[in-house]
């Protein structure tokens, strides 16, 4: 049942993020053009361009990841605490490509932080967590092979294949530290709905963002461009997440 949610979660977020509702409304525009209502296929086709568009326009991309990235500043590695998490992102398996590509750009981020910070924090421990997709291979896993390939110990990693998304990262370090104050490193855009879940089950993360987005916009006269509209893409996935964490929350 967890597993048909899951995916369920999945395939309805496509629809409402900018690629999906784009598509789908032009679509929906090509249809009626098909029936020959041309007003509704012109307005149908007008919006699915329009929203291509929008999303691609490099000041609102921005906008959209400004208002997620700059909730939590950059770790100031002052903290002296044992534990340090550091979230899963998207990986491949391709044996012909080095470990450094088979992580995604975000995921490489990721890890680097959590070993800049180990690396300041006497007899810490890293945590990796991520499942493995359509994978043979977790991304915990992935993280750690990497982790060890950049001088990390062995005996200081613990890793979690079964996670699927941040509550069941969340959960699974609740089971080790309860509520011990620990870093929390993700990408910038992700941190505040993974501070959010973590504080929810009674958790004491210090965030660590990395993998920013945001960028000094010194005009609006910018072409759309494929960069601005990935962005997009990234930071509404995150405020649907809010939006659905809030609403599971308000239910329960």
């Amino acid at each position: 049942m967890l597993e048909i949610g899951f995916y369920l979660k999945k395939f309805i977020s496509f629809f409402v993020e900018p690629f999906g509702l784009g598509l789908t409304l032009i679509f929906i525009g090509i249809f009626f053009l098909y029936k020959q209502k041309q007003s509704r296929a012109k307005l149908f086709l007008l919006l699915g361009s329009f929203i291509f568009l929008l999303f691609s326009y490099p000041p609102f991309s921005n906008f959209l990841v400004a208002n997620l990235e700059n909730q939590y500043q950059k770790y100031d590695y002052k903290e002296n605490v044992e534990y340090i998490h550091v979230l899963g992102n998207g990986h491949n398996t391709d044996k012909t490509q080095p470990i450094s590509s088979q992580i995604s750009d975000a995921g490489v981020k990721r890890v680097l932080e959590g070993i800049i910070i180990y690396k300041k924090i006497p007899n810490s421990k890293l945590i990796f967590t991520g499942f493995k997709g359509d994978t043979d291979t977790s991304i915990a896993q992935m993280n750690s092979k990497l982790a060890m390939a950049l001088g990390v110990r062995g005996e200081d990693i613990i890793t979690n294949d079964e996670a699927k998304d941040t509550k069941e990262e969340a959960i699974f370090t609740k089971s080790i530290l309860n509520k011990q104050a620990f870093v929390l490193v993700t990408s910038a855009t992700h941190m505040p709905r993974a501070m959010m879940l973590f504080k929810s089950l009674g958790m004491n993360p210090i965030a660590a963002p990395t993998n920013f987005y945001k960028r000094d916009m010194d005009t609006y006269l910018k072409a759309p461009n494929i960069h601005a509209f990935n962005v997009s893409v990234i930071a509404m996935h995150e405020y649907i997440g809010i939006l659905w964490a809030k609403i599971k929350s308000f239910l329960q």
